[in-house]
Formats: structure tokens, C-alpha cells, sequence
């Protein structure tokens, strides 16, 4: 059968000591205290976002002499110690970029992985290397293709479980299906419950996923759930920018999203709250009705956990501007990105798009006013957080 093969990943090295039980437990003790006390401060520092004049990325070659700031680990290499040669990090196919910027943050190596489709579109997983006993972490989003990419994840899983891994944790950096959360009509199915019971009967012992749609998604899980938000990133970076702090506004694009556009201001210089009303007659379209608030002659930050179509943050942007908003940008954590989304974004009503790189951006979505940060950081260190069993 004919087959098109994905390897990814790299190998971990193991070394072995034969000084005596005390000297090896003092010395695991001297490493785990200093990686504790190297991680007090938990802000992302993202100060080199991924954009362009042009609107295309550049894709810069790493290595470790020009490495940047914002993914200079704060664990380097050499403080690798026996105890974390049981941390194994793998990666699926869905974003093989931030799964390489997660390890390079928290100094170690991707795992080697074969992954491989048939001709008939099968999906097949091999590990390439031992996880016996081993904390295994699953890097993989169920991005847009997300039925294929959710598969992957669960045979992924599915592998290292009949490999005696020790605990496998799914880090999942966007969830898909997470909107299917209830049922607003009869006869509905609610998926984001079933995806969550397949990833559970998978074999997953753990979830680390990052802003999902609705915080009721954790309790569909009959595991645990660590759920980090990627507002500390957004966050630091408009700090970065030149915009006074009387002059913002933050908007909620929807009534849905108070919460968590409230929150927002609330650690952007507490800034005043807008919310725009608006009236969804089928999935994907949205209608504007009217704003709750006052934006005139501010800098109107819109926030959002995800865009997709971007009709609603658009149809958003175009009241903001006819209430007088001097400029608007759009903040989101996941872009989707589904057709017309570009034609929307890029059309002039926004100064500029912020999002980050939790879902891949294909080289033709990108546009002038695209900005893409990382969370490598943010995940790299929940990972060893969870991985030392630290508070989050």
C-alpha cells in the first residue's frame, strides 16, 4: 500500500551516573530547586513577533548562537538531569513549529516519531524510540483539517499507551469542536463531550489546553484539565506599544465574551468596557445591532478567543469606526482562518491583527496588518510546571 511518510522529532540522549544514591538524590534535589527558583517570574517574553512589511512570513534560522529572546530557555541543556530524561515531548503533524519552539524553550529534544498516511488515508504512528515509564506530552491541535488531526492525536496516544508510557498528557493548544458545547436547538449533538470521551478512552491521562471556548469544556473530561490563557502574551505585547493608557477601550465582540474581554481590561491598565450587540441568524453569520458603551475618539481593542470567518469581528469594526473609534485592533488567541476571514481582516478596518501561532497560519493568510506571537513559552513552562507537579 502506498504511502506518503512524515517523520518527526529527534532523540533524546540519556546519561547514566555511577556515583552513589546520596550524591545522585542531592544532586536531582540542587537541579529541581534551581529550576524552581529560575521560574518565579512566568511573563511571556515576546519582544520579536512573527510579521513583515510585505505581509509574508519570515522564517527565521535558528540555531544556538542567534537563538532570540523570547525563546532562550530559561532550563538550559546542561541542567537536563536523569529525572527529566523521563519527560518525553512528541509532536503531531498539526503544528510541528511551535512543538519545536516548545522544546527549544524548555532545553530538550523532540522525540522521534513516524507518522504516515496511506494511500487510502489511513493514519499510521510508530515511536521510534523507548517510553517505557516515561511522562509522554502530545503536542498536537485539532486544527482545521480537524477531523484528521484529531484522529492523529488519539492513535498518537493510543501508541504510547500500548508502549507502557508512564502518564500521557495530550497538550492540545487549540480544541476544536470546542463550540458544540450545548445544545441551543433540539436534536443537537454536543461533540466537544464526545471528543473529550474519546480522548479520554484513548488512553490520555491529562489535558493542557490553552483558551478554549467555554470553561464548561474542562468538566466534559473525566480527567484532569489544565487550561492556561494566552492573554499574557497579547498582553505584553500591546504593553510594548505607544498607546496611552486614557485612550483604550476594550471590546467584546459579543454578549458571550464580557467575561473574558472584562478580564482583559482589567489587566490592561483597567481600561473601560464596550460590548457590541449583535443577532446570529445561522452559523457563521452575524448581524450588528448596536454598541453598549462609549469608544469615541479611543483606541478600541477587540478580544476574542478565536476567529474564524472573522464576520463578527469585522461587522464589530465597522460600527466601532461609525461610533468615531480613532483605531481598532483585533486580538484572538486562535486563528482559523475559514474563507472570507483574510478578505475581512485585511480590508482597512483594523490597524492591526494580533493573534498567536496555536493554529499554523499558511504562507497565503498572512496580510500587512497580521501580527503572530508565540506561546511556546507559556506552554513550555506549564509542561514543566505539570511535569514537577508545581502549581500552574
Amino acid at each position: 500500500m502506498a504511502a506518503a511518510t512524515t517523520s518527526l522529532g529527534f532523540s533524546l540522549s540519556t546519561s547514566s551516573s555511577s556515583s552513589s544514591s546520596l550524591l545522585s538524590r542531592s544532586h536531582n534535589n540542587l537541579m529541581f530547586s534551581n529550576r524552581i527558583s529560575s521560574r518565579n517570574d512566568v511573563r511571556c517574553r515576546l519582544i520579536e513577533p512573527l510579521r513583515s512589511d510585505n505581509g509574508r512570513p519570515s522564517i527565521p534560522v535558528f540555531n544556538e548562537h542567534n537563538l532570540p529572546g523570547f525563546l532562550t530557555s530559561r532550563h538550559p541543556v546542561n541542567m537536563v538531569n536523569e529525572n527529566n530524561t523521563r519527560l518525553r515531548i512528541f509532536s503531531g503533524t498539526a503544528n510541528p513549529l511551535l512543538s519545536q519552539e516548545i522544546a527549544c524553550y524548555m532545553g530538550l529534544e523532540l522525540g522521534k516519531i513516524k507518522i504516515k498516511r496511506f494511500a487510502d488515508g489511513e493514519i499510521y504512528v510508530q515511536l521510534q524510540e523507548s517510553v517505557r515509564g516515561c511522562d509522554v506530552y502530545l503536542v498536537q491541535p485539532t486544527c482545521p483539517p480537524a477531523n484528521e488531526n484529531l484522529m492523529e492525536l488519539l492513535i498518537m496516544i493510543d501508541a504510547c499507551r500500548r508502549a507502557s508510557a508512564k502518564t500521557i498528557t495530550a497538550v492540545i493548544p487549540y480544541f476544536g469542536y470546542a463550540r458544540a458545547d450545548r445544545k441551543t436547538q433540539g436534536r443537537e449533538s454536543i461533540a466537544a463531550k464526545l471528543v473529550a470521551n474519546l480522548i479520554t478512552e484513548a488512553g490520555a491521562n491529562r489535558v493542557l489546553a490553552c483558551d478554549l471556548h467555554s470553561g464548561q469544556s474542562m468538566g466534559y473530561f473525566d480527567i484532569p484539565v489544565d487550561h492556561v490563557y494566552g492573554q499574557p502574551v497579547i498582553l505584553d505585547y500591546l504593553a510594548s506599544k505607544t498607546i496611552c493608557s486614557d485612550d483604550l477601550v476594550v471590546v467584546s465582540p459579543d454578549v458571550g465574551g464580557v467575561a473574558r474581554a472584562r478580564a482583559f481590561a482589567k489587566k490592561l491598565s483597567d481600561a473601560p468596557l464596550a460590548i457590541v450587540d449583535k443577532r446570529r441568524h445561522a452559523h457563521n453569520v452575524a448581524e450588528v445591532m448596536n454598541l453598549i458603551g462609549d469608544v469615541k475618539g479611543k483606541v478600541a481593542v477587540m478580544v476574542d478567543d478565536m476567529i474564524d470567518t472573522a464576520g463578527t469581528i469585522a461587522k464589530g469594526a465597522e460600527l466601532l469606526h461609525r461610533e468615531g473609534a480613532r483605531e481598532v485592533y483585533a486580538c484572538s488567541t486562535h486563528a482559523v482562518f475559514s474563507p472570507p476571514a483574510i478578505k475581512n481582516l485585511s480590508s482597512g478596518l483594523f490597524q492591526e491583527v494580533i493573534i498567536t501561532n496555536t493554529i499554523p497560519v499558511m504562507e497565503q493568510n498572512y496580510f500587512p496588518q497580521l501580527t503572530v506571537l508565540s506561546v511556546a513559552n507559556l506552554l513550555g513552562e506549564t509542561i514543566w510546571r505539570v511535569h514537577d507537579d508545581c502549581s500552574l
